[in-house]
This record gives structure tokens, sequence and C-alpha cells, in this order.
């Protein structure tokens, strides 16, 4: 039996949707016209004005926004409304350390929360789950988000964040936890643990997991639910956009439901920005047309992926998009953070080094872990070995400090990194991500 959180949208005859979606899209251009410099600028350099979009169909005239806009008008320059309305503030990381910044007025915080609720209902969770949110809570999106949508639900709401896993594991057996709420790599170190403990899924009461906030695979998927004895749920989202609850998945399991009564969703050729058909793999783009403190039209979210319209058995209505097959950037997603070559280059050359490094990313006991080969030049001292410790000390603390994430540096001699002939190859992923 299919679960919904609320039924009249989510199974909604898609004229209704369409209609929902005009009247919504209209009224968010004119206010974004109005109160963000930086649309207004954008439309009237464009040609186009709040009069001209009269539809969804009208969508494509709407010039795109990107990351780098976000930066430029860094912390406020794309709120629509003032900051008395402002009741929540959360944040991501940029590609240079300066903090992408997102607000939400009361009426955000409920539609938030009802996007991820409709999530952990369609987990098959109610007011009679516990759920054990191991995100992390803070400016990260992912906790707090969770938390406020078992609420929602009902749901006795277990706020465990990330971390002190031996914790978790005791928490998960005493607790009862039924509902698990967790980026994937960290739900199958969980397992590990529990293993390790001594202790299987027999000794949990876990029936649903919903991942998200890194790439998995299904065969990830596979492992969680052998592992843990749930069934494991998929969840996406952007902080730019909302945080998790932008689209989720049904019990079919086949793609996740986007909420598009409040998000817009588009697929481009990442080339050349032309809207492709439905079906046809590209680049996601979203508008958000029920966001008041940070409304944001044409989002280029560098994930690729395609959208289907098919109906599906779960009764749903709402558009779904397959999980994200790769982006169109150098951006790498480590345990649920993001994090740029770039921004690695950035304290390298900071702390004067040369910029000949290489970055290994590999996925050890079910975690991300990160590794940086750095040349020495010849004008740092790397004469004792007590010497070269210290300085990758130095440098894993300024990388942790600007990425929030640790990673372990190891300094090697002037021309140990292979060269290329053409453009560097500056990543090694070594982590199975896509099928």
């Amino acid at each position: 039996m299919e679960h919904y959180y609320q039924r009249e949208i989510e199974t909604a005859p898609r004229e209704q949707i369409r209609a929902l979606q005009n009247e919504r899209l209209l009224a968010t251009v004119r206010r974004v016209y109005e109160r963000v410099p930086l649309y207004r600028g954008r439309m009237q350099a464009a040609g186009v004005t709040p009069d001209d979009i009269q539809s969804v169909d009208d969508l494509k005239k709407l010039p795109f926004t990107y990351k780098q806009d976000l930066r430029d008008t860094y912390p406020y320059g794309m709120f629509a409304v003032p900051m008395k309305d402002v009741v929540r503030l959360h944040a991501s990381s940029g590609t240079t350390g300066k903090q992408i910044v997102v607000g939400y007025t009361a009426n955000d915080m409920e539609v938030w929360s009802d996007c991820c609720a409709r999530s952990i209902v369609a987990a098959g969770g109610s007011a009679e789950d516990i759920v054990h949110v191991s995100y992390g809570y803070g400016l990260f999106t992912g906790g707090l988000g969770m938390d406020a949508a078992s609420k929602k639900v009902g749901a006795a709401t277990i706020p465990v964040s990330s971390g002190n896993t031996q914790r978790q594991i005791t928490i998960l057996k005493d607790f009862r936890s039924t509902i698990l709420c967790s980026t994937p790599s960290y739900a199958l170190h969980l397992a590990e643990a529990l293993r390790e403990s001594g202790a299987s899924k027999k000794d949990l009461s876990l029936k649903a997991g919903i991942f998200g906030a890194e790439p998995w695979t299904n065969e990830m998927r596979r492992e969680l639910e052998e592992q843990l004895g749930l069934k494991a749920f998929d969840i996406y989202g952007l902080t730019e956009i909302i945080g998790p609850g932008v689209a989720f998945e049904c019990g079919e399991q086949t793609g996740m439901h986007v909420n598009e009564d409040h998000f817009l969703i588009e697929i481009i050729d990442p080339d050349t920005g032309e809207v492709l058909p439905e079906g046809t793999q590209g680049e996601i783009v979203f508008s958000c047309i029920t966001k008041e403190a940070f409304p944001i039209l044409r989002y280029r979210t560098r994930d690729i992926g395609l959208i289907t319209r098919k109906p599906c058995p779960c009764g749903r209505t709402l558009v779904k998009m397959t999980k994200p097959r790769g982006r169109t950037d150098d951006m790498l997603i480590i345990r649920g953070v993001n994090v740029f070559p770039s921004q690695i280059e950035t304290v390298l050359l900071e702390q004067g080094y040369t910029a000949n490094y290489r970055i290994i990313v590999d996925r050890s006991q079910n975690l991300d872990s990160v590794d940086v080969e750095v040349e020495i030049g010849s004008e740092l001292p790397s004469d004792t070995v007590k010497g070269l410790d210290r300085q990758e000390k130095a440098l894993e603390e300024a990388l942790r400090s600007l990425l929030g994430i640790s990673a372990k540096v190891k300094l090697l001699e002037p021309n140990t990194i292979e060269r290329s002939q053409g453009k560097a190859v500056r990543v090694v992923d070594k982590r199975k991500l896509l099928d």
C-alpha cells in the first residue's frame, strides 16, 4: 500500500499541477524583478519583462542563474525579503571558501519540512515511527531539514547528528529506531561497526533508510538493504534550492519524484542552454516558485540526469528524475560535502607549494577518504623526516579548516607526479559511484 503525506497534490491531475505552477511562477518572476537587483538587471539585459512570462512555457525566456552569482552577491544580495522576515540561515561552501548563504522565512520553513515529510511518508513513515537523524546539524541543511520533517509526520525524532559511531549503534539498538536518515556511505559505515561489535541487523528495528547528500549506486542500495535489514530510499536536494526534499523516491524505486508544486525542473544541453525533450539526458536546472526569502530561477545545478512524466504505479503524478549521473564541472561530493580541486589548489599555493598535485579519492570501510599528493618546490625545506611531517600536518590542518573534512597529505620530491601532455589530471576518483 502506497503512503502519501499530501495526497491532494502528490496525486493531482497534471493539468491542476500545471495551473498551480503557472500561477506561482508568474508571481515569483514579478517579485524577484521588483526586489532582487541581479534578476532585474539580467532580465533587462535579456529584454524580458515580467509581462513576457505568462506560463511555464515561457520559462526558457528567463536568464540562467549560476553559483558564481550567489558568491558575487554574498551574503544577502539575492534575498527577496527584508532580514526581519528571515528566520533561518543556512550555508554551503563555495570553490574559494566563501559560503553560499541562503535564507528562509517562516513559510519557507513550512514548505521545506513538508517536502521532506513527503519523503518520510513515501518510505512508510508515520507517527508510529522513531526517526534516527544522522545527517549533520548546523549550517549544513541535511540534519535540520529531516528533523523538522520527522516532527511534521508526528514521529519520535532522535537528533543524533553525525559522528560517534559506537554511540549511534547503541542508540539504534536501544531506542529501537525504525527509520535511519544519513548519507549512504555513513550508513554503510554503521553497518560495518555493527558487525564489528558482534551484533547484526537482527538486533535492530530499522525498516527504512532515507539516504542522500552524496552519489550512491544501486549496488550500495542492495548492500545497505542486506546489511541493515531495511528498504533504502533516495532523496535529492541542494542548499541553493531549499536543502533535502527537492525530490524523493517512492516505493517503486525507479526515480525520484520532484516536488514540482514548489520547484520547476528543466533538462538543458549544458553547452547550448537549449531545453531538451523529456527522456533526454542533460544538465538539471531548477526554479523555485514558492520560496519567499531566497527564490532562485533557472539555477544550473551542474548535475546530469533526465526526467520522465510516465505514470508511476505508486499513484503520484509528480514528474520523476533519475539519480544524477555525473556533473558538468569538477566538483566532488565527499561525505556529503562539496569539494572543488580549486579549493585545495588555493590552499597549496597560499602555503607556498607548487601547483603540481594530485587528489586521490577512495572509499575505505564504507567512508570516503581523500589523499592529497603534493610536490615540494626546491625553495621549501625537506631535509628531514620530522620536517616533512610538520609540513604535512600543517597542510592537513589548513585543508580541514577550509573544506570542513579531513584529508591526508603526502609531500613528494619534485617531478614525482606524472605530467600530462594535455589537461592536467588532478583527481583520481577510485570510488564506484555509478552503476
